[in-house]
């Protein structure tokens, strides 16, 4: 065997670690905006609240990171791949597990489900509503063309009910100082009421706050729900009850930075009770999770997605005690 013969493997594997050091800084990267997602800036265009927006689905990158180390035949790619999988395991790998628990006392179901104002069968997603057997069921993007059917197919479960705008509520137990709540909006998009419960008065927040939108020159549009969250935060933080459940879409996940007051007072139940994401739209193919159940002085004990009806939103459930 010659000198170049017994050199070339050791050519070939300074090479493979010579190789792919741009895939290897691209990962680092990958690593980094996970893990520090709260230092990305939102200066411009809102770019760090898009980012956590759609933060699980950045573990993408790492296949396409994978593939490029297997072409380049890096091994220096392909090494610091591993980096931004560990951050993401770190991150979100206990929230594939099933989180549930035997329900701890008198359980309450709950259920929050924007219907849709273009939903082509309100009746069946009414009837779909009522088959979950919630105790509780809240509605958002209610038209007036379809309030009358939500009210006649719920009725017959629930007895109790308050519609303000376009947000309204449903309950097997009677509902009292019920009253609209201020989300920065025109229109009545939020409401409060009090459900009596075997375990005593629970306050309900229903909420639809304002839309997002991605714009190729101004980037993330949250204005209006920006401003939506803020009320909705002032109106939390002065409510005195022991016991509250918000449900609504408010369009947008609570890792994003906008919610940090939100969650500060508010326990968001799928964290600590579901299993997986919990994405919820769009109803098709579920991206993010922009309808949201949050708890104070409960018990979360199950949190779950509702199958798809005929809005472009799946409706979102949970089981909380006292």
């Amino acid at each position: 065997m010659t000198v170049e013969e017994r050199e070339r493997p050791v050519r070939a594997v300074a090479g493979a670690w010579r190789r792919g050091r741009l895939l290897a800084a691209a990962a680092v990267l990958l690593a980094l905006v996970l893990l520090l997602h709260g230092l990305v800036p939102n200066a411009v265009g809102n770019v760090g609240s898009l980012v956590e927006t759609f933060l699980p689905w950045l573990g993408l990158g790492v296949p396409l990171l994978l593939l490029g180390a297997l072409v380049r035949r890096s091994a220096t790619a392909a090494v610091a791949a591993v980096l931004p999988v560990v951050v993401w395991l770190g991150m979100f790998g206990g929230t594939v597990v099933e989180k549930s628990r035997p329900v701890s006392g008198t359980g309450l179901t709950v259920v929050s489900h924007n219907v849709g104002a273009a939903n082509p069968d309100p009746a069946g997603t009414a009837r779909d509503l009522v088959a979950s057997g919630a105790d509780v069921v809240a509605l958002q993007e209610l038209t007036w063309n379809a309030r009358a059917t939500y009210e006649h197919v719920l009725g017959g479960s629930y007895p109790f009910h308050v519609v303000m705008g376009t947000v309204g509520l449903w309950s097997r137990q009677p509902l009292t100082d019920t009253r609209p709540v201020d989300v920065a909006m025109d229109s009545t998009r939020a409401l409060r009421a009090t459900v009596a419960t075997a375990d005593g008065p629970l306050t309900v927040y229903v909420a639809h706050l304002g839309s997002v939108r991605v714009f190729p020159r101004n980037g993330f549009w949250t204005e209006s729900r920006d401003g939506g969250i803020q009320a909705l935060d002032r109106a939390l933080a002065a409510d005195r009850s022991e016991r509250v459940v918000l449900l609504g879409d408010l369009n947008g996940t609570v890792v994003d930075r906008a919610f940090a007051g939100l969650t500060a007072q508010l326990q968001p139940v799928q964290e600590t009770a579901g299993a997986g994401f919990g994405f919820t739209w769009p109803a098709s193919f579920p991206v993010v999770r922009s309808d949201q159940i949050l708890v104070r002085g409960l018990t979360p004990d199950r949190a779950w997605v509702l199958p798809p009806t005929g809005s472009d939103h799946r409706p979102v459930a949970a089981t909380v005690s006292p």
